[in-house]
């Protein structure tokens, strides 16, 4: 299928990428962020119809839009405010995605989803205290953000536990991955310099975005067309 060059083409695009800003090549940096995240869209978009696929390209869209706005962040704290907003409304639609899921007809282990429930608010309520002193006027919008990431973690593990084990490991991690991205760039903007912070904040959200993008049409393989 010819979405899958697509994906190929993501990973190689995605390796060149992560090169160029371990080496620090901001030039270059700015030529290839904006080519990743749609090319996952066009391997969503070319795969075939499933009931969730707008919402998909949907987030990734939005997605895209955080990840355009985000480059320009070191001109002015608005463009930050603005691919924060962006990026969570990408969150909010991935929780909707994971939501409409099909799910198996099991009963849900309700000790291991009560463990995994509070592990991921001791997530947030570490993350936001830890941060509070130096969030200044962003305090608010840093942590509405971080609640709904954390919905979004919680959602993804929820369906681990419910749906068909093909494609939730690949959605669980992904989500995993999209809250250690962010977190790292909230240590690094809000309380000490990571060094190569751009190399590793891009990492682990692009495997995110490549694994949840996966893990969703392995769980929609059977409804493709």
């Amino acid at each position: 299928m010819r979405n899958h060059y697509f994906f190929k083409s993501f990973i190689v695009v995605s390796i060149l990428y992560l090169i160029v800003l371990f080496l620090e090549y901001q030039n270059l940096d700015l030529f290839l962020k904006p080519v990743l995240v749609p090319l996952l869209g066009f391997g969503v978009y070319f795969h075939g119809k499933f009931p969730s696929k707008n919402i998909l390209l949907g987030a990734l869209l939005f997605s895209w839009l955080g990840d355009v706005i985000l480059l320009f962040a070191d001109i002015g704290e608005i463009y930050f405010i603005l691919g924060l907003l962006f990026f969570l409304i990408a969150h909010l639609m991935y929780c909707v995605l994971f939501n409409k899921q099909t799910k198996r007809n099991t009963t849900i282990n309700k000790v291991l989803f009560a463990i995994g429930s509070l592990l991921i608010a001791f997530y947030l309520v570490g993350m936001v205290l830890f941060l509070m002193p130096n969030l200044g006027e962003l305090k608010i919008p840093v942590i509405i953000y971080a609640a709904v990431i954390s919905t979004m973690l919680l959602f993804a593990f929820n369906g681990s536990l419910t749906w068909k084990k093909t494609g939730s490991l690949y959605v669980l991690a992904g989500a995993v991955s999209f809250v250690t991205s962010d977190s790292i760039l909230a240590f690094n903007k809000f309380h000490a310099p990571i060094e190569k912070s751009s190399f590793f904040i891009m990492l682990t959200y692009l495997v995110a975005q490549y694994l949840i993008v996966i893990g969703i049409l392995k769980l929609n393989t059977k409804k493709a067309d």
